[in-house]
Parts: C-alpha cells; sequence; structure tokens
C-alpha cells in the first residue's frame, strides 16, 4: 500500500458512511464507494458471498435484493456480523445474518416484491477478508411479477442511478458469460453515467456455463468490448452447489482449478478469481479514495465548519453530570437574555438580511407608522371651520362679538388633543406585538427542552401584557397633561398678533428645496388589461413632483405629475393579487394619469407601503379623511355664508389651532419613543436579566422544565457522533502521506474500431498481406522455440490500438493494480539485451509483411 495511512483509508470511509446512515442523510458528502450493478440472477450476490466465504444473502427467484445493502468487509481475527439497526447484537451464525437481511427488508418495503431505497449497513469481520466496501444493489428487470408496481422496471433504474452517477463510485458491472455481452444491462446504464468507463470494472460470471466449443477469452483479453479497467472472470457455485451447502472455500479451490486447467484461461488465470477479484477491487478502492482525498478534505472541512455552528450549544453537554440540568437552565436563560437584547438593540454578528426584525421594526413603528396615523388624525378643513364657526356664535351669545374669543381657541384645540389618543394607543399595541414576536424568534434555541420553552414564553410575554396596561395608562397621562393647560407662551405659538400674517403666508408659501429627492424605489402601476396593463415603473418622489422612469437609470421618463391638490387612499388588495396596493387622487377631481382619476401603485409588501406613505407625507401628500362627498349639501344654511368679521375669526383661530396642534404633534412624537421604550422595552430585558430565572425555579419542578425532547436528544447525539467522525476522518486523512506510490488509472481504450471492424471468428479471419498502420507495432510471431509462453499473449487482428507511457508497469504484472489493460507492445523475449527497441525492424521494401493471428501458447 506505501504506509500506514492508505491501510486507514477503507476503515475510514466505512465510519463515515455508518455516520451519515444513522443520521439519515449523506450531508451532501459524496463518499468513495464500489456500487454492484447487474441483471437479475447475474450473480452479483454469489460474488458478494464469496468475498466473505459464507451463505449470508437471500435466495430466491425474481427479485430477492429490494433495498440496497452497504456490506463493509473488515480484516479481523475474530469472525462475525453486526448491522448498523441492531447496534451491540453480534451475529456469529451467518443464517441468522440472512434472516434479518430478509425481516429488514419487509419492514421497510413490505413482502410484495416492492423495493425501496433506504439501504441496510451490513458490517462483516472476518480474517479471510480484505478491508472492502461494496453496495448491493437490486438487479435489473424488465417485467413486473407478482405485487410489484407496473413500473419496477424504472424505480429500479432510478435507484441505481441515484449511486452509480455520484463521481466517487467505481461501477462494478457483473454480466454473465452465457449471454451477449452486447445486451448487458450492467455495461449499458454503466455506459451512461461513465462513458470514458473511468469508473467501471467488469465481471464476467458463468463462465463454467457456456456452450461447449465457446469461451469468453476475447472479453477478458478486453477484445470485444473494452473498458479502462478490464474485466475480471469468476465462477461461482451453481443452484445445486448451494442447495447442497458445498463450502465456499471449496468452491474457490474448484474456481482456482477450473481456470488453470482450462485451455482458453490457463494462460490468464492469475489474472482470474474470486481471490484476486477480491484483491484488484481492495487496491482499486483504495487508489479512488486517494485520487478523490483533495476534494473529499475540502468537503470534510466545509462541512466541519457548518457543524461546529450547531455542535457550539452542545459542548457543555455532559451527560453524566449530576449538575447538568442546572447549568443547561444557568446557561439557556443568559442566552435568551443575551439575544432579547441584541434582537432589540442590533448587533453585528447573526444580521438578518432579508426582512425587518425585532429593534428595526420598532424603529420604523416609531418613526413612520406613528407619525402617519398622527397625520390621518389631522383635522379636516370643511369640518374645523364649521366647528369654530359654531364655537365662535355660541360664546357670543345674542350678542355680536367685536373680538375674537379665546375660548373657542381652547374648546378647538382641546378636541384636537383628545383626537391623539387612538393613534397613541394604536402604536403602543403595534410595539408589544414586535415585542412578542422578538420573544418567540428568540426562544428557537430552547427548542431542546419544549416545557422550557412554553413556560419562558409564558412568562415574558405576561410581563409584556402587564407592562402594556401601564405603558398605555402613561400615554394617556400625558395626554391628559396636554390638555390640563394650554400653554399659548410656547415660543414655538405664532400668538394673536401673527396670525392673520401666517394666512397670507400661507397663501404664497413654497415648498423649501423644490429639487429635494424624497425617495426613489420601483413601484408597480394597476391598470386595467384593456389600458395596458399593469407595469413596474422606476418612481422618483421629489417635493415638487412624482416622476415614473423606464428603470433606475431615469434616463426615458414617462410622465410627471405635480403634487398639488394630490391625496393619498387606501385601496383594498385584489382577491388574486398578493401585492399591497394605495392610490393617488386628485381633490379637485381632475384626472391623474391619462383618463385616470386615481392611479393605484403597488407594492410587495405592507410595510413597502407604510414606507411610501411615510415619504408621501414629507412630501405634503397626505392621506383623505373619512368622509361623506355630499357633506357641504348636510351643513345649515346660515354657517355657509358669513359675514367678513366672523370669516376673519375663523381664519385667525384656524391659524392658532395649526400652530399650537403642531406643537402638541411634536412633543408627543417625541415623547412617545421614549415613554415605551422605558415602561416596556427596556423593562422588560431588565426583568429578563434579573427576574427569569426565579420565575422559572417557582414555575414547576425543575427535572420536568429541563426535560429534553427525544429528537432534539437524538439530534445532539448523532450531530456531535458526526462532529467526531468528521474530525477523526481530517485527522487521519492529514496522516496520509501524498506521495504513496500507487498503480495510475489505465489509458484510455480505443474502441472505435468495434463499430467499424467488426472482429471475425479467429479461425475465418484473412491473413493480412499490408505493412501495418504506421502507430501499431507488427503482432510477433508467437514465442521463440523453447521459450516460456508469454502471460499475455499478443492481441489478435483487429484488435484497439493500446497507446503505451513510459514507465508504466506491465499491464500483465500480477503485482499491478490494474493487471487487466494492456498499455503497451507486446514484451520482448527476455533474450533480447536491454535497450533495444520493441518494435521490430521494418520490412523489406518489396517484401509485404505478413501479420498471423495470435498463435495459441504453449500451454494450450
Amino acid at each position: 500500500m506505501g504506509n500506514r495511512g492508505m491501510e486507514d483509508l477503507i476503515p475510514l470511509i466505512n465510519k463515515l458512511q455508518d455516520a451519515f446512515s444513522s443520521i439519515g442523510q449523506s450531508c451532501n458528502l459524496d463518499l468513495p464507494q464500489i456500487a454492484v450493478v447487474g441483471g437479475q440472477s447475474a450473480g452479483k450476490s454469489s460474488v458478494l458471498e464469496n468475498f466473505v466465504g459464507r451463505d449470508f444473502l437471500p435466495r430466491g427467484s425474481g427479485i430477492v435484493t429490494r433495498r440496497p445493502l452497504i456490506l463493509q468487509l473488515v480484516n479481523n481475527k475474530a469472525e462475525y456480523a453486526e448491522f448498523l439497526h441492531c447496534k451491540g447484537r453480534k451475529f456469529v451464525d451467518f443464517d441468522e445474518v440472512r434472516m434479518e437481511i430478509e425481516a429488514e427488508t419487509d419492514r421497510i418495503t413490505g413482502s410484495n416484491k416492492g423495493i425501496s431505497p433506504v439501504p441496510i449497513n451490513l458490517r462483516v469481520y472476518s480474517p479471510n477478508v480484505l478491508n472492502l466496501t461494496l453496495i448491493d444493489l437490486p438487479g435489473m428487470t424488465k417485467v413486473a411479477v407478482g405485487d410489484q408496481p407496473v413500473d419496477i422496471e424504472h424505480q429500479i433504474r432510478d435507484m441505481l442511478l441515484q449511486f452509480i452517477v455520484k463521481e466517487s463510485c467505481l461501477i462494478l458491472a457483473v454480466t454473465p458469460a452465457n449471454t451477449d455481452l452486447a445486451n448487458s444491462d450492467a455495461l449499458k446504464i454503466a455506459k451512461e453515467v461513465d462513458p470514458q468507463g473511468l469508473r467501471t470494472i467488469g465481471v464476467i460470471t458463468k463462465l463454467d456455463l457456456m456452450d461447449e466449443g465457446t469461451d469468453a477469452r476475447d472479453i477478458l483479453e478486453n477484445k470485444l468490448l473494452p473498458l479502462r479497467r478490464g474485466y475480471i472472470g469468476v465462477v461461482n457455485r451453481s443452484q445445486k452447489d448451494i442447495d447442497g451447502k458445498k463450502d465456499i472455500r471449496a468452491a474457490l479451490a474448484a474456481e482456482r482449478k477450473f481456470f488453470l486447467s482450462h485451455p482458453a484461461y490457463r494462460h490468464i488465470a492469475e489474472r482470474m478469481g474470486t481471490p484476486h477479484l477480491q484483491k484488484t477491487l481492495n487496491q482499486q478502492l483504495t487508489n479512488h479514495i486517494r485520487d478523490t482525498l483533495p476534494g473529499l478534505r475540502s468537503k470534510l472541512q466545509s462541512q466541519m465548519l457548518s457543524l461546529e455552528k450547531e455542535v457550539e450549544e452542545y459542548k457543555n453537554f455532559r451527560p453524566d453530570d449530576p449538575t447538568r440540568k442546572t447549568k443547561a437552565l444557568l446557561q439557556m436563560v443568559q442566552q435568551f437574555g443575551v439575544d432579547f437584547e441584541k434582537c432589540i438593540e442590533g448587533s453585528g454578528d447573526q444580521v438578518d438580511t432579508s426582512n425587518l426584525s425585532g429593534g428595526a421594526k420598532i424603529n420604523r413603528i416609531f418613526h413612520e407608522r406613528f407619525p402617519f396615523e398622527l397625520v390621518k388624525m389631522e383635522f379636516d378643513e370643511k369640518e374645523l371651520r364649521k366647528e369654530i364657526s359654531y364655537a365662535i356664535k355660541n360664546i357670543h351669545g345674542v350678542r355680536t362679538g367685536l373680538f375674537t374669543p379665546d375660548m373657542a381657541f381652547e374648546a378647538i384645540v382641546k378636541k384636537q388633543i383628545i383626537k391623539l389618543k387612538e393613534p397613541c394607543l394604536k402604536c403602543i399595541d403595534l410595539v408589544i406585538q414586535e415585542l412578542i414576536n422578538t420573544v418567540r424568534q428568540c426562544t428557537n434555541k430552547l427548542d431542546s427542552y419544549p416545557r422550557l420553552r412554553e413556560e419562558t414564553e409564558r412568562i415574558v410575554t405576561t410581563h409584556i401584557r402587564e407592562r402594556d396596561n401601564k405603558t398605555k395608562d402613561q400615554v394617556l397621562l400625558l395626554i391628559d397633561i396636554e390638555l390640563s393647560y394650554i400653554n399659548t407662551n410656547h415660543e414655538d405659538f405664532i400668538g394673536f398678533a401673527n396670525a392673520q400674517q401666517r394666512t397670507a403666508a400661507n397663501a404664497t408659501k413654497k415648498r423649501v428645496m423644490p429639487n429635494q429627492v424624497i425617495r426613489r424605489g420601483w413601484l408597480t402601476i394597476n391598470i386595467s388589461i384593456m389600458k395596458g396593463g399593469s407595469k413596474d415603473y422606476w418612481f422618483v418622489l421629489t417635493a415638487e413632483s412624482l416622476s415614473w422612469y423606464k428603470d433606475e437609470e431615469e434616463k426615458e421618463k414617462k410622465f410627471m405629475l405635480p403634487l398639488d391638490n394630490l391625496k393619498l387612499r387606501d385601496v383594498e388588495k385584489g382577491f388574486m393579487s398578493s401585492k399591497h396596493v394605495f392610490a393617488i387622487f386628485n381633490t379637485e377631481q381632475r384626472n391623474v394619469y391619462k383618463d385616470l382619476r386615481q392611479i393605484e401603485l403597488a407594492c410587495d409588501t405592507q410595510e413597502d407601503v407604510d414606507s411610501w406613505k411615510a415619504s408621501f407625507l414629507r412630501a405634503g401628500v397626505y392621506p383623505e379623511k373619512d368622509q361623506h362627498e355630499n357633506e357641504d349639501a348636510m351643513i345649515p344654511g346660515d354657517t355657509v355664508s358669513m359675514d367678513p368679521q366672523l370669516e376673519r375669526q375663523v381664519e385667525t383661530i384656524r391659524n392658532l389651532v395649526d400652530s399650537y396642534i403642531s406643537i402638541v404633534n411634536k412633543s408627543i412624537r417625541d415623547l412617545m419613543p421614549k415613554t415605551i421604550m422605558h415602561l416596556m422595552i427596556n423593562n422588560t430585558k431588565d426583568f429578563i436579566h434579573s427576574e427569569l430565572l426565579a420565575y422559572l425555579y417557582s414555575a414547576g419542578d425543575q427535572g420536568s422544565l429541563m426535560e429534553e425532547s427525544a429528537e432534539k436528544a437524538q439530534r445532539r447525539d448523532e450531530m456531535l457522533r458526526m462532529y467526531h467522525a468528521l474530525k477523526e476522518a481530517l485527522v487521519i486523512i492529514g496522516d496520509i502521506s501524498t506521495t504513496t506510490v500507487s498503480t495510475p488509472v489505465p489509458p484510455p481504450v480505443d474502441d472505435t474500431w468495434i463499430a467499424k471492424e467488426p472482429s471475425p471468428p479467429a479461425a475465418s479471419r484473412p491473413l493480412a498481406s499490408t505493412a501495418p498502420p504506421p502507430n501499431r507495432p507488427p503482432a510477433a510471431r508467437g514465442p521463440p522455440a523453447g521459450a516460456p509462453a508469454p502471460l499475455n499473449p499478443s492481441p489478435a487482428f483487429g484488435a484497439p490500438p493500446v497507446p503505451s507511457r513510459p514507465g508504466a508497469p506491465s499491464p500483465y504484472d500480477a503485482n499491478s493494480a490494474v493487471p487487466l489493460i494492456p498499455s503497451r507492445p507486446p514484451r520482448v523475449p527476455p533474450a533480447l539485451p536491454p535497450g533495444i527497441p520493441s518494435r521490430r525492424p521494418p520490412a523489406a521494401p518489396n517484401r509485404p509483411t505478413i501479420i498471423r493471428p495470435s498463435e495459441p501458447s504453449l500451454l494450450d
């Protein structure tokens, strides 16, 4: 092998396969393995039993192997078998192994000859085996029998492809010699996934059952359908031998005698038979694992890194520690408090890059959703003027007032301040809902302990609900404080003297920074199909206009809409639409876009809608009020026309109310986030850090509280086992020398000649009378008289040209790891001194070179 590390490769892969199979998935790591494929009754099971030296596989007619069997052979002094699904039980009687395979197969597939891709893992320890791992797959069939599903052929084919399509899988294609090799199901499916033949090894069974006068010599010499890894012939026990309980050791001795005595195979007997096949597969699998080591190492390392994050929460787990549950409880509560604080305050680690959550959502509620709700509650102009006029008249009574009454101002202001209670309470409800969502998100790490998670959520949620009432009481108190004293000496209040001047200023006021861009982004304009259908545009909102373009390059402008007299309106989402919609319309009933009185704009989420609405508020576009269109008709006649003096008084109070409500709004918008943060959010954080643990201790028995879920306990055990298996695998791979000497993969075999020049039978091949092709050495005429017969007879005429590589070992050397592929011209007889080229001197110019077919060796 080269070094100790190489001998550990196959057991290493076995350990990884066990770890992956116990978890029920492969972690996307394709392990090097050998898959055995072939038709039904091709002899696959007999080959595997010959490897083990025991009868242990189910026998019968039809489809017998109905689940993949991962067979791991381990060289060991003692002989026994183990199943992965029966951990700790050693099977010494191999008849029990057969019955367990049948029972485990029926447990998944039932007894109706159905199949399943769930593998059975069997490990056999024996002094008579080499380290080897094979996967016995169901035999390919054409017709469903008995209770089999009608598509059984496709089911088996799909199952086989799941294994052999992987580049890390060697394919052991088993074909009986008494059938036409060109019709081999095993070679056909192997050719589909491995067209270059890099991973396919051919096995020819039932050589002793061929018709008299025929043999498989051309196949075994890799001449008929060449494979880069060649073919190996084996002779299994017949059904009579199996029924008669013929010993496998005796069968192997008979196999050896068959190859040594058969005239067609005795010259290659050292490269035939089950022992040579087992040795070759061991070498091939070991070399294949070695070739895939770089990719396997990188995959193992990436899997280690991904597992480390999950194993991190289990690193302090000690099942034999009596204080384990107490430690786990403290760690879980502490981690929950840290996670909750990070979600609220923000953190640089584990940032969600797809959605807003926690503190970011609460911030949006504070500074986008809440201001928008406040604006929605702003007074309606017509309604306000009507209320002011009533107030002035009622205060004056029967007298005609000469001065503007301040009591009318105070009455109107208090009525407007009371309206602020609704958006404030709604803001608190939104924050509470987000806090509860954050708590549930942070308790995901407590899944290992269902009772603990349930109690934690209940205790913290109950505390938040309690703080909800206190926070709402405090906010209502703030509004009552505003109502208790109308501060007309506030520095921002315009006062009576400036009310008239502000009226004039409002008439001529221009928007500040008219060219300021407030927002850019994609929106969908919902238009009926008759008018062109809905389309996505790139919108640009400024302080003066709303424009949309074909794309974000803003080169092709589609339309520009001035913001004057525009308002927002909510629109219900369509039945078949997944988008959220709002509308823009003109208060003067003018067309907004083409012949449309309003345009509907759609966003993917409600959050986007709220954000766009907040941007429109900054540009001075407010939502419409809930009022009747015919409200003007309902106003009494005596309020429609007012005398000039009353009109001036109404205008003055209206400006005073506008000024003072702006001050109150500014104050409330500032105090609301502070109040919620202090009374609810910060208080909840303090509660989790200081009191949650005490509440949990008083909630019930600590043992039941820290009872693990069975799924999580199993998951933890499997994760830790997988982690340690990967860790050990990386250590073993690190110790393997990359300079280990191994036989390289054979060169490609040129099989283009097969279709063009089918090889005739040896007896009917004509003698050639022309010179050989320039790239093919002339065939040897056979050994000189008295010389021993070579082990590699010269190929017959018509065989494919085989490229030779400098320094490559002899293809038929008994010590070669790949002894089946001729990789250079026939060897020169030993009598020739070294240095003489293997090519014969060219023939004389006027004498044609005669190339004869391969002569029989002296042993024939």
